[in-house]
């Protein structure tokens, strides 16, 4: 599929996508969210790729909705915003939680409305110290969506997640950091190379046992105690059965480096 919006690279086991609307701070509308999907998509069904690395072109990572496409006419309400949600945003976000590879976001400079839930929609988040976040949906009178209410209540607790979401504060790397929001920060000129050799480190790693952790930390969501020991005794099972195993155990005991497979 040729893309218009977006970058796309795989080498190392890495699939790199970049948001490439820098004219926009790389806003998302429905054709770059179709051409998302289609990377998300190809990186679950490619063996070649075995962790996805997500950033934006120019100076920012992504700036949510582009609101010349869902600006209503004058006077007018906007009567079809929940199905926009649904068609652009709600597949992102279960594409990326659902892919069974770690995914890394590489946040080089604002992340705010749906950029910012899609940053914490990713498993890992590596910010350059000039990023931000921002959960700019109050300033125009909308509510958090793609996932931020989910996620980031968990990673915050709820008093900050709040004031967030309600207040639509501006949070620096470095308080993002503080406050768990996030993996790693870095210096600016560093962000590709670490984040690059991060992404490249996990597709190096156990892919098929780090995918059947991240169906693990998903259900915990909603599970009670008992449901999560059966699920990770099923899923334990599973990594059990793979060759990844096979080949961890026999290099412990030759004491030598593993060499996975993802599978």
């Amino acid at each position: 599929m040729p893309h218009r919006f977006l970058q796309s690279e795989t080498a190392a086991g890495v699939k790199r996508v970049t948001l490439d609307r820098p004219d926009v701070l790389n806003s998302f509308h429905t054709p770059m969210a179709v051409e998302f999907l289609h990377e998300i998509r190809h990186a679950a069904e490619s063996d070649e790729v075995r962790c996805l690395l997500i950033t934006g072109a120019g100076r920012a990572f992504c700036a949510g909705q582009d609101l010349e496409e869902v600006h209503p006419p004058d006077g007018e309400r906007l009567e079809d915003f929940a199905a926009h949600v649904r068609k652009v945003y709600n597949p992102i976000v279960r594409g990326i939680r659902g892919l069974q590879k770690p995914v890394v976001a590489a946040v080089n400079g604002v992340a705010a409305g749906a950029g910012a839930s899609l940053a914490l929609a990713c498993d890992f988040v590596i910010a350059s110290t000039k990023a931000s976040f921002i959960q700019a949906f109050s300033k125009i009178g909308l509510i958090p969506d793609t996932g931020a209410t989910f996620v980031l209540p968990r990673l915050v607790g709820t008093a900050q997640a709040t004031a967030m979401m309600m207040l639509g504060e501006k949070v620096s790397a470095g308080r993002a950091l503080e406050l768990g929001m996030i993996y790693r920060v870095v210096e600016p000129d560093a962000l590709v190379t670490e984040a690059t050799t991060f992404a490249e480190s996990l597709a190096q790693g156990a892919t098929h046992a780090l995918g059947l952790t991240k169906r693990l930390l998903n259900e915990s969501a909603h599970n009670d105690l008992d449901a999560q020991l059966e699920i990770e005794a099923d899923l334990q099972g599973a990594a059990g059965r793979s060759e990844d195993y096979l080949e961890g155990v026999r290099a412990f005991l030759e004491k030598r480096t593993p060499v996975f497979k993802g599978r």
